[in-house]
């Protein structure tokens, strides 16, 4: 059986996860018995081994271009490009690590250093937050979804960020409308059940976490 090896609140665990649902293929997740190595790790069933994001991502539209994680044409497929740096860089950054990091313990994120919450550092990160969702929302309005009409990778980052929060309830959907219907879209899909069914030992999700309504 195909594996990954993960930590269940990192956004790049979470998202390879998302491009292996989307790609339809069967898999375990154990988690890593050591959060602070090199993650996520995939192993194939014949024993091909890929370790990092990166890697992953490539080998999966290498190996399997049925289902392909970026659209045809080139504008939309850069445009997704774009959300997917953005998601892993300056939102991972900004936001998720000042918020997600601070909350939960390092074996579930797969942060470098164990550290006591901060609230001042999780306070910048929510004002990060908001004004992230907004350009989300936006975006969405005008395309459907990220980048176009299609679901894409760059929707399947900036989710796989989101869901990581969503897990604390730290966003405040009701605030942005925009946002959460885009959100609610991508979360309804099929690839989201494994990610919606996370539950940390001793910090379990908000109640609406798993719900596909808001």
């Amino acid at each position: 059986m195909r594996r990954l090896i993960h930590v269940p609140l990192s956004p790049a665990s979470r998202l390879a996860r998302l491009a292996l649902g989307e790609k339809r293929l069967a898999c375990d997740f154990p988690l890593a018995e050591d959060p602070t190595v090199h993650l996520p790790v995939l192993i194939e069933p014949d024993g091909i081994k890929r370790e990092g994001l990166w890697a992953i991502i490539d080998h999966l539209e290498g190996a399997y271009p049925e289902r392909p994680l970026t659209q045809e044409d080139p504008e939309a497929r850069a445009e997704s490009l774009r959300w997917l740096d953005w998601a892993m860089g300056p939102f991972h950054e900004r936001v998720t690590q000042k918020i997600v990091f601070e909350k939960a313990t390092q074996r579930f994120t797969g942060a470098t250093a164990r550290r006591v919450p901060d609230m001042n550092v999780i306070r910048i990160g929510r004002e990060a937050l908001a004004g992230a969702l907004e350009q989300i929302g936006a975006a969405a309005e005008r395309h459907g979804n990220l980048a176009s009409r299609e679901c894409a990778i760059g929707d399947l980052a900036v989710a796989a960020q989101l869901s990581a929060l969503d897990y604390f309830g730290e966003i405040q959907w009701a605030s942005f409308p925009a946002a959460a219907e885009w959100y609610l879209r991508i979360k309804s899909r099929p690839c989201f059940r494994t990610i919606l069914s996370d539950r940390i030992p001793g910090q379990p999700p908000t109640s609406s976490y798993a719900e596909l309504d808001f």
